[in-house]
């Protein structure tokens, strides 16, 4: 038991050497500073400047919480902290030599140096002691496997830090741009230079901002099986996961402009409509981070509002447990809270259900956005962005048609001080219900895969990147928009499900079931091709299209009322429905 790691224990152990790194320091300064032959009226002057500077840093250290750090994981950010102590106790270990003076204690300038270096090192060196064995003496007794990092040369060396005591042995990197160096003596190459030099690799570590799709093929030529992604980022190394499918469908917008998202959200009181799902729950993280100054989390699912909120805790939220449809509680929270900003992400999105539940649809997808515009608008609300979807272009399912129909309300509900835009993305890597997670659960059941069509296709994006986007689309609109997100080019389904079966490493089937009621082939992301250009190439603008809107007030209220698809047409004559 008294062996035992503790926090505790490990605090008293680095106070009690380093009361000894200090004290043995001081008088090795001392010994150096005279040869060895200190004269007595200096020698007086050792114990004193002891007890100072042992008080002093050990009191810094504690307060800095240098006490605190990962011993194995000692990095530049603890030495920065230590060094900074380090310098500013010297400061007043100079200040203490000139004030004993006057009671007759010499304490030489040159000991001053000699003593910071000395205490340096000896602190440097116990702390560095056991990320060294780590990274060199039990490197040696693990049975390595020789592996290829890919990652630009500053987070390549970060890589390497983490791989202290694992099997992994870096003995090549791949940086585009700096190549024929050396990182920590290893070699760093090109990708065709790689290739070309026969070195043979059996795992390969990919850092998570590199594309992954792109350089996957390259790996599997030079058979290497073993695919590990870096992620989170720490001074002293990075987490390393398995290879997924998000990772090989990975986009990375170039052009994600934090600056101008920032911006629009800090300070700022954003309220969130279905908070908890799988964009709202994103949204709602991104705006904490950006410093939102109060977020109202508004979701009719209680589970999912207590998740996002617990995620949450700690941060400026307000959750509120309602429905977009009821109206006169929407506009209490607004009256309430007055947000600012408003971000409507609530809505029924799964098309096989809205097909069964068509008038329920109809009022939580037209209605509670109506809803939540026509409050925004009344309380004055700077910006509302509706997130809409590639299945509003040309839809081939209620789903689709009920967002196209929020869409023309954005487009041309008269919203005085208020901007009003929406955002149309594609499907989302992992959304709740969507076609990746549903894939894992028959792999982990043994299969088969259902695929609905060989030739269906879908356009992906990463949940994270796709809200920032939204963000910053919402950024820079100024009413009636409706962005479009570059969502690159589309993925054959039956494509990502042997993808899928590939990196699961077993043996399943693809079977093929039809496509369901209100399913197409492929999905769209414009109605014609007379999209604007943004300041972003990522971000694009639709072309507007005119509904008188009291005529649009009225048909809607008439859709409500009837729940009638042939009136559902008559607002979106582009909907041809798909029954089968």
């Amino acid at each position: 038991m008294i062996l035992r790691p503790s926090t505790l224990k490990r605090r008293l152990f680095f106070m009690v050497v380093d009361t000894l790194i200090i004290a043995v320091s001081v008088a090795v300064a001392f010994a150096l500073r005279f040869d060895f032959e200190i004269p007595d009226q200096n020698f007086d002057a050792i114990v004193p400047s002891i007890v100072f500077l042992v008080f002093l840093r050990i009191t810094l250290f504690y307060l800095a919480r240098v006490y605190d750090m990962s011993w194995r994981h000692f990095g530049f950010h603890d030495l920065s902290r230590i060094l900074s102590v380090l310098m500013f106790s010297t400061l007043l270990f100079v200040l203490f030599a000139y004030m004993m003076r006057d009671a007759h204690i010499a304490i030489p300038r040159s000991v001053i140096p000699i003593e910071f270096f000395l205490t340096l090192f000896g602190l440097l060196v116990l702390r560095a002691s056991k990320r060294l064995y780590f990274e060199k003496v039990r490197h040696q007794k693990v049975a390595a496997l020789h592996t290829l990092v890919i990652a630009t040369a500053d987070r390549a060396n970060t890589i390497m830090r983490s791989l202290g005591g694992t099997s992994y042995h870096p003995v090549a990197i791949i940086d585009e741009g700096y190549s024929h160096m050396k990182i920590n003596g290893v070699d760093v190459y090109t990708l065709a230079e790689f290739e070309a030099s026969g070195i043979e690799c059996e795992a390969a570590i990919v850092d998570e901002t590199i594309l992954i799709g792109t350089i996957y093929g390259a790996l599997q030529r030079m058979g290497i099986k073993e695919i590990k992604i870096a992620s989170a980022y720490l001074d002293y190394g990075a987490k390393l996961h398995e290879i997924s499918v998000e990772d090989l469908l990975a986009r990375h917008p170039k052009d994600l402009d934090q600056h101008t998202i920032a911006q629009f959200i800090n300070n700022k009181t954003v309220l969130i409509t279905g908070a908890g799902g799988s964009i709202g729950s994103e949204i709602a993280r991104q705006c904490a981070m950006m410093g939102a100054k109060k977020l109202i989390l508004l979701d009719h699912s209680e589970y999912n509002l207590y998740t996002i909120c617990e995620e949450l805790a700690g941060k400026p939220i307000v959750p509120i447990m309602q429905s977009v449809v009821d109206k006169a509680r929407l506009e209490e929270v607004f009256a309430l809270y007055r947000p600012q900003i408003v971000l409507h992400a609530a809505a029924y999105k799964h098309v096989p259900l809205v097909e069964e539940n068509i008038a329920t649809a109809i009022t939580n997808n037209v209605i509670g956005t109506k809803n939540a515009i026509d409050v925004s608008i009344a309380y004055g609300v700077e910006k509302f962005v509706l997130i809409s979807t590639d299945k509003a272009v040309r839809p081939t399912n209620v789903m689709g048609a009920t967002k196209r129909v929020c869409e023309l309300y954005v487009q041309n509900v008269p919203s005085q001080s208020t901007e009003v835009v929406a955002v149309r993305f594609g499907n989302v890597l992992g959304s709740s219900g969507s076609v990746i997670p549903k894939f894992r659960a028959q792999i982990a059941r043994g299969g088969p895969i259902t695929v609905t069509h060989p030739d269906i296709t879908r356009y992906f994006m990463l949940i994270p990147e796709a809200c920032a986007l939204v963000l910053q689309a919402g950024a820079i609109g100024k009413g009636g928009e409706i962005f479009i997100l570059d969502m690159g080019e589309p993925v054959r389904i039956v494509d990502l499900a042997h993808k899928m079966i590939e990196l699961s490493g077993k043996s399943i089937d693809v079977t093929f079931t039809g496509l369901r009621p209100g399913e197409k082939l492929y999905e769209e992301l414009l109605i014609d091709e007379s999209d604007a250009h943004t300041l972003y190439d990522s971000i694009t603008v639709a072309k507007a299209t005119h509904y008188p809107i009291e005529k649009l007030q009225a048909d809607i209220e008439e859709l409500h009322a009837t729940a009638s698809l042939a009136k559902l047409k008559e607002i979106v004559p582009e909907f041809v429905h798909n029954k089968a």
